[in-house]
């Protein structure tokens, strides 16, 4: 017969799950989910923003079908990104939602008519009216990011309420980011010459990119004590960061598509991981909370736990059976619908 005693550790009330440091995981992986989306949906921005560059409609259409199967799939780590801070850390997320409810509102808006702008355009063959929706398609697409952007700049430079110069650089740098995961992710899906006149432009937003994140740290430490451009852990992601670029330039011109990718993904990933590391050990530099003050307690924190083990692997598994579905490039005769 088991001996309760030897039971009592594992009991949810006693502490974290194996003893582990359930705060910095759960920190951990809210940015990861955030860098997640930010990734898969940033192909999809960056290829609504690239939309705005092509004037026939089959490319058009090529484009659209390259992102349809995936986007409203994709938004699905917004919503876990928001219900990971609002389970493990509700205190937080209820005042960054305050504090920034007209950001949120501004950022719902935008998703939203990125995401109906596409299927508007398909519903009717008019000139004027396709016209109307692909703009409509291309400003949902930039809007999305920026806002999102200035959102994650408000949260590390502590902006209580409205936006700072730094936020809006952040949000700038992000749609910019876009831009080169909408190149590199159209380099592997397209042919012709949609690959080869959205590769320069992918290029050019990736040297914007670097810039204009510099230039957010560079304005937004001179008034944040946390946040220091010239921090040994700062420095050396603003290096992988470079030597990533670097990889996604190269591998671009090379035709080594997957490889380009994959540097953009580690880039995107970078910058969740630099957001974090810059606000560590707080988590709400307005608030002056800590990771550790924030965290719910014992019982709640161990059922996340568990909860979060078992549906984050069968998320995963969606992922995976979609992207292997709709692998390889998308064909001439492809469309949206």
């Amino acid at each position: 017969m088991t001996d309760p005693a030897a039971l009592a550790p594992l009991a949810l009330a006693d502490g974290p799950l194996f003893g582990l440091p359930l705060d910095r995981l759960w920190f951990g992986l809210v940015f990861s989910v955030l860098g997640t989306f930010l990734f898969l949906d940033g192909f999809d921005f960056g290829v609504g923003a690239l939309f705005a560059t092509r004037d026939d409609d089959r490319e058009r259409e090529q484009l659209l079908a390259a992102i349809g199967p995936f986007w409203d799939g994709n938004e699905v780590w917004l919503v876990v990104f928001g219900g990971m801070l609002f389970a493990v850390f509700p205190a937080v997320y209820a005042d960054l939602f305050s504090r920034h409810y007209l950001l949120m509102f501004a950022i719902l808006a935008a998703l939203v008519l990125r995401g109906l702008a596409p299927e508007m355009y398909e519903q009717r063959h008019d000139e004027q009216w396709q016209r109307h929706w692909g703009r409509a398609f291309v400003v949902g697409s930039i809007a999305s990011p920026f806002f999102l952007g200035v959102f994650v700049g408000n949260w590390l430079f502590g902006v209580d309420g409205g936006a700072s110069l730094a936020s809006v650089l952040v949000g700038l740098a992000v749609v910019a980011l876009t831009v080169v995961d909408g190149a590199a992710y159209l380099g592997l899906k397209t042919r012709g010459d949609v690959r080869l006149e959205t590769r320069p432009l992918g290029h050019l937003a990736q040297v914007a990119y670097l810039v204009l994140a510099v230039a957010a740290l560079a304005v937004g430490g001179r008034s944040t004590p946390h946040v220091s451009l010239f921090a040994l852990p700062t420095l050396g992601l603003l290096g992988l960061t470079a030597l990533l670029a670097g990889v996604h330039l190269l591998a671009g011109r090379a035709g080594r598509h997957y490889v380009a990718f994959a540097a953009v993904a580690g880039q995107v990933y970078g910058l969740a991981a630099l957001v974090a590391t810059l606000l560590y050990p707080q988590i709400d530099p307005v608030t002056g909370r800590t990771v550790e003050a924030a965290i719910v307690s014992t019982v709640p924190l161990n059922l996340t736990t568990i909860g979060a083990g078992l549906l984050l692997p069968l998320v995963a598994s969606y992922f995976v059976v979609l992207y292997s579905a709709f692998s390889g490039p998308v064909e001439d005769e492809e469309s949206y619908a």
